[in-house]
This record gives structure tokens, C-alpha cells and sequence, in this order.
């Protein structure tokens, strides 16, 4: 990692030929954004863990000559807060990286930008499941594979190396370019509301989570509820005599279904080409039941609740309460002995920026100038940060970086390297062009 060292004023660089100037900085930069990005993948981030790889992505920031801090909140500063998620770890202990390559000299016409992305990964799972260890980082052919490969250690390596394009091609800020790497993004985004709430603002945000090149300015939300089923215990030979609190949480779980089809049938949006994958409802954990031969008296489900852009966190936790409320009515043992909707864990709401978006629309130029193609645009049915921005401070927020989510989490995991280069380049050239003046 290096400073650029010819780095001189914004307007003595910006002429016709600065897109060209800063293509072939991230090409010279190629071997340097690989190695940074392995080094990210080798440290194993999961939550409450982040850390260390804080510590490299600071490193990284200072070798560029970035304002660096290490910022971390604490638990009384954000539990109040309506977008605060309690994952039950200590945030105190959980560092979010900000750098800041500050204007020299303001200009008017520039725009001050953030680019974010967590540094959290999910547990690999059963490592014996892995061709390699999933901290291997290896190389094979143009991919890179290792857990956060993909989501999102490959994009936050574009970030920090669209700013090193950048100096090497001789620009420098008209306003503050940010770029944070975050933690707990995987289990509510506690790193990004400590930013926030600690004044890290900026006229936009690009948001570097795995969308495949596409641009990605609206989100569902997902609310992770816990639903608590009774039942009666008895011993199996006797089954009639109790009452199966697996029979009843069959039949709640049906009239989930029902209301997930329900809802999906009632929205429309023209980014989401499938009417029936924009807010879905997974049930993952099912726990019944202490002994073969007993009919449990108990059964609890856990699982995430999708919400609709444009739909409040209230108002789809009443649609599943009220879904769970009708289904016990009907049934002559649920209605007196009632079930309870808990809601835990993750709370994401949804969020949308405008397409009309002046950082949406110039990040849409330049990836066609850069790639030769328009970018496809769309929302995501899973939560991110991009709320956080949108929501609560509000900026306008778009999702844009190299890799498939269909890899995020997955075993194996894993990133097209040609297309962390072309996020780099396409990222370079926005910041170029909103926040150092450069004229497309």
C-alpha cells in the first residue's frame, strides 16, 4: 500500500483524459488490491471478532495518508435508538474504521461521499465442508475464495483501492471522501448507526455489498421474530390425550404461507421482476419436543419476516401478529391457550433512495463508461445498511460492488477478481466525478 506520490491539485489533473489516467492506476494497482483483500480474507471476522481486521483496513487507510479513526459506541449511547439491534455481543469491543481523505481546498461544485462496507462475516459453518479452509484466501484462476470473499471483504478492497487510483492519478478532493469499514453489519448494523450517530455524514453513500455490478438503490427489510407454540404433554402411547404443539405450529406455519402469498399479491414495484421474491418470510430453527416418546408441549419457530419497501417495521409486525391471532382463533385449543410473536435479534427496516437520485444517476454513467454496457438496476430482497443511511441520516444511499450474494454465506465462498477491477474502476471514476470535479 502506498500514498500517491504525484498527487497535486484537482484542477491541474482534470482534464478529458482523467477517466483514462485513472483505468490505468487500478490496473497498476491490480496485484496491490488482490493482496489487500487476501489479507482482509485471512482474518476470521465473525461477529464480535471484527477487530483485527479493523485493524488491517486502518492500516490500509493510513498508508494512503487518510484522517484514520477507530470509533466504537456503547451500549447506552445506542439502545434507545429505533434502528438499534441487540445481538447480545459487546460493542464496546467492536471497532468500525473511518477514514477521511479530506478537501485541501472546498469547491462548490463537488459533493462529499461515503463508501461503506462491513468487515463482519458469518460463521463458516462445518469447515469440513470447505474444499480449503475458509481463511485460506486462495487464488484459482481469476476468483478468490475464502469466507468474506464475496460479502464483503472483495468490495470494501475496491473502496480503499478507488481512493489509491485516485491519488495516483493526480486528484485530489473538493470535499471529504469517507470510507468506513463497519461492524455487526451481519447482525443489525450496529457499526453503521455509530457512524452515524457519531456525525460521520456526507451528500451520499455508496455501499459496497455484493450486487454483481447492478445498481441496487432500494432494500426490503427482514424482521427475525421468534413464535412460541404451547401444547400439552403426554406419553405418545396416549397421543389423544394431549395435544402436539408440533400439530399446532404445522398449522400456524400454514397460515404464514398463506399470508406471505397474500402480501406479495397485493405489492407491485418496477425494480423486483419477481412479484413473489420481494419480501419473503424463512422459517430457519424449529425446536420441539424433549423425548421420542412424549407429545411436546412445547414448539418454537425462528425465522425472518420480510418488509416491503415502503412498509413500516410496525406495520409488518402487525400483519404477522394479527396472521398468528386469526389462525389461533380458529382452532378450538390455540384459542385458549394463545400463542406469542417475539421479535428478536435483527430489526432491518426497508429502505429507498430515489432513481432519480443524482449519485444514482452518475453512478449508472459511469459504469456504462466504464464497462460499455448500461447498468441493470433493481432492489434487493434482503436487508444492509443502505436504511441506515436513508432512514435515519438522511442520505441518499445505493448499493453497488463486485460479487453474487448467491455466494454470500455459502460454503466455498468466492469473488470474480476481473470484477472486483471493474468495481474499482467504476467507483474510482464516481468519486472523481461527484467529489474532486472531474468533468465526465
Amino acid at each position: 500500500m502506498f500514498r500517491g506520490e504525484n498527487t497535486h491539485t484537482m484542477q491541474a489533473s482534470n482534464g478529458p483524459g482523467i477517466f483514462d489516467a485513472i483505468d490505468r492506476a487500478v490496473a497498476d494497482l491490480r496485484g496491490d488490491l488482490i493482496a489487500f483483500a487476501r489479507r482482509l480474507v485471512r482474518i476470521p471476522s465473525t461477529p464480535g471478532m471484527e477487530a483485527p481486521a479493523q485493524a488491517c483496513a486502518a492500516d490500509a487507510m493510513r498508508a494512503l495518508g487518510l484522517d484514520v479513526a477507530l470509533v466504537s459506541a456503547t451500549r447506552a449511547e445506542l439502545a434507545s435508538h429505533p434502528a438499534f439491534c441487540d445481538d447480545g455481543l459487546p460493542i464496546e469491543d467492536r471497532p468500525n474504521a473511518i477514514g477521511i481523505w479530506r478537501a485541501s481546498t472546498r469547491l462548490p461544485e463537488a459533493r462529499s461521499i461515503v463508501l461503506n462496507g462491513h468487515l463482519d462475516v458469518v460463521s463458516p459453518g462445518n469447515e469440513a465442508l470447505w474444499t480449503h479452509s475458509p481463511w485460506s484466501a486462495r487464488i484459482e484462476g481469476n476468483r478468490l475464495y475464502g469466507r468474506g470473499s464475496c460479502d464483503m471483504k472483495g468490495g470494501v478492497a475496491c473502496g480503499v483501492y478507488a481512493i489509491a487510483a485516485l491519488q495516483r492519478a493526480g486528484l485530489t478532493p473538493g470535499a471529504d471522501v469517507l470510507i468506513e469499514t463497519v461492524s455487526g453489519e451481519e447482525s443489525g448494523g450496529v457499526g453503521t448507526l455509530t457512524t452515524i450517530e457519531r456525525g460521520y455524514r456526507a451528500d451520499a453513500a455508496i455501499i459496497l455489498e455484493p450486487t454483481k455490478l447492478r445498481l441496487c438503490p432500494v432494500q426490503a427489510g427482514a424482521l427475525t421474530f421468534r413464535l412460541i407454540v404451547p401444547g400439552r404433554s403426554a406419553h405418545g402411547a396416549l397421543k389423544r390425550s394431549g395435544v402436539s404443539a408440533i400439530d399446532n405450529l404445522r398449522l400456524l406455519l400454514a397460515a404464514i404461507d398463506n399470508l406471505e402469498r397474500e402480501r406479495h399479491a397485493r405489492f407491485r414495484h418496477p425494480l423486483y421482476d419477481d412479484p413473489l421474491q420481494v419480501a419473503p418470510v424463512s422459517v430457519g430453527i424449529v425446536r420441539s419436543g424433549d423425548w421420542p416418546s412424549t407429545v411436546p408441549n412445547e414448539a418454537v419457530a425462528e425465522g425472518r419476516f420480510g418488509v416491503f419497501p415502503g412498509e413500516s417495521v410496525h406495520e409488518a409486525r402487525r400483519a404477522l401478529e394479527t396472521a398468528i391471532a386469526a389462525a389461533a382463533d380458529a382452532d378450538v385449543w390455540l384459542r385458549e391457550h394463545t400463542p406469542r410473536v417475539e421479535w428478536i435479534e435483527g430489526q432491518f427496516e426497508s429502505g429507498e433512495t430515489p432513481l432519480d437520485a443524482p449519485i444514482v444517476t452518475l453512478l449508472g454513467r459511469q459504469h456504462e463508461q466504464a464497462t460499455g454496457v448500461p447498468p441493470m438496476v433493481e432492489g434487493v430482497t434482503y436487508g444492509s445498511d443502505l436504511r441506515l443511511f436513508t432512514n435515519h441520516a438522511r442520505m441518499p444511499a445505493v448499493l453497488y460492488g463486485p460479487g453474487d450474494v448467491a455466494q454470500a454465506h455459502a460454503v466455498d465462498e468466492t469473488i470474480d477478481v476481473e470484477e472486483m477491477l471493474t468495481a474499482c474502476r467504476v467507483i474510482a471514476r464516481t468519486v472523481a466525478a461527484w467529489s474532486c470535479g472531474a468533468a465526465e
